[in-house]
């Protein structure tokens, strides 16, 4: 495996890591998961849960620190209307009546111990 492959897995590990943190915790505030890693024509939808009546659309960021910035920061605004358009997209596909719909972001940064963990709700709005 060279290098370049080697950061693409490592990537991928983490990633995949973040979304079982996520996961967990979300379950344990009462979320309730219906699809993870819900493939679209244009791209991929971290998780899909309901909590309460409101289907929420969440994205994971997982970070091993913050030399980068804040994991929430990289969900700049180019990939909040790429989350807003792949959700629409599963509506239209997956969903046969009306209900609220919620875009949360959920930041993991992996530290030593506990990973440290914030659930940003209404992290984007829809006009």
């Amino acid at each position: 495996m060279d290098k370049r492959q080697k950061i693409k897995h490592d990537l991928k590990e983490t990633g995949n890591l973040g979304e079982d943190i996520a996961t967990e915790y979300l379950k344990r505030r009462g979320y309730k998961i219906i699809q993870r890693n819900c493939r679209s024509p244009f791209g991929e939808i971290d998780l899909v849960a309901q909590d309460g009546n409101t289907l929420v659309f969440v994205e994971v960021k997982t970070r091993h620190g913050c030399e980068f910035g804040f994991p929430e920061e990289a969900v700049h605004q180019k990939k909040r209307e790429q989350l807003i358009r792949l959700a629409t997209w599963y509506l239209m596909k997956h969903t046969k009546k009306e209900m609220p719909v919620r875009f949360d972001i959920l930041a993991v940064e992996l530290k030593t111990g506990e990973p440290e963990i914030r659930l940003i709700q209404n992290a984007i709005e829809v006009e």
